[in-house]
């Protein structure tokens, strides 16, 4: 019976996570030896391969940068044309090949071999020549192509990439990289957005509408215009101690004229530290249904960030 595009999809997506599970249960004996290997060099990782295994190079070596580990990938075939300069004593090496036996690889293994650089094999083959010539193997597991000829590049680079991810995370965590390193190398986009802390963003000094307790509304009122932020922060020895809004200013417009600041303010407001996500602010604001949060800390008013600066940031 012919296979529908659904059926065929399925048997690769079944096929590749089989594989993958195969290769959590098997993993590879040098795994540990590798992720300490690399954690000591004082150099980069390079990582390299030809075709579809030169792909998943450049794709582990992102990873691995973005991560906290200094990579970057050379092609073996510029390599063998002057290329091979970019791979230093000080670096490691990580070959891809299914088979073992890419002859492309050969001037990288031999540069390595002369100037001791440590040299990791990812591949299918145990008993290759790329096997035998490194320090380290992660040997994949000898799992099937997902394609109907068994030949095309399937299951061997997703296992490939898989394994890379998981260098890339175990090496992250023992370096102690966190949210505020992640931000570091991913400054722009949503993500780095979502990762954001208030202290970048936030108003401060003089940009902030601050009034006393004794101020008159009159006043307040300039300052609230002025600064454009549609509330007033009512501030006691840098401690914030009310906010004004528009709508406490619509519900005391009788008489408000003649009223202070500190009569017409709501006691207690919002507020947030500046060392939490932008996006949690976003949350506050959105939770409490208002457009401004006053940033404090130690106590003291620091800050104000606006709903708009999430937007321009790009988290809402």
């Amino acid at each position: 019976m012919t296979q529908t595009p659904a059926d065929i999809a399925r048997g690769v997506l079944h096929t590749e996570a089989a594989a993958l599970t195969r290769l959590g249960d098997e993993l590879p004996r040098d795994f540990e030896a590798v992720v300490t290997c690399l954690l000591q060099i004082p150099g980069r990782v390079i990582v390299s391969g030809m075709g579809k295994s030169g792909h998943v190079a450049g794709k582990m070596a992102a990873t691995l940068a973005s991560t906290g580990t200094p990579a970057q990938t050379v092609h073996p075939g510029e390599a063998s044309h002057g290329d091979l300069g970019m791979i230093t004593p000080a670096d490691a090496v990580i070959l891809i090949s299914n088979s073992g036996e890419t002859r492309e690889l050969a001037d990288i293994i031999a540069h390595c071999r002369r100037f001791a650089i440590p040299l990791i094999a990812v591949t299918r083959n145990p008993g290759s020549t790329l096997a035998a010539q490194a320090d380290y193997v992660l040997t994949l597991p000898d799992a099937p192509e997902a394609c109907a000829i068994g030949m095309a590049p399937t299951t061997s680079t997703t296992m490939t990439m898989a394994l890379g991810d998981a260098l890339a995370v175990a090496l992250m965590q023992h370096r102690g990289f966190d949210r505020e390193n992640f931000l570091t190398f991913h400054p722009g986009g949503t993500l780095g957005a979502q990762l954001l802390r208030v202290r970048a963003v936030m108003h401060r000094g003089d940009a902030l509408p601050t009034v006393s307790p004794e101020t008159g509304m009159g006043e307040t009122l300039l300052v609230m215009s002025a600064k454009s932020f549609g509330v007033a922060a009512v501030v006691e020895e840098g401690r914030l101690t009310g906010v004004i809004t528009d709508g406490d200013l619509r519900r005391n417009l009788d008489g408000l004229m003649t009223r202070r600041a500190g009569d017409v303010a709501t006691p207690h407001p919002h507020s947030i530290s500046p060392d939490i996500l932008l996006i949690e602010a976003l949350g506050v604001m959105n939770a409490a249904k208002i457009s401004a949060l006053f940033v404090v800390e130690e106590d003291q008013l620091v800050g104000l960030v606006h709903i708009h600066d999430a937007l321009r940031a790009g988290v809402a």
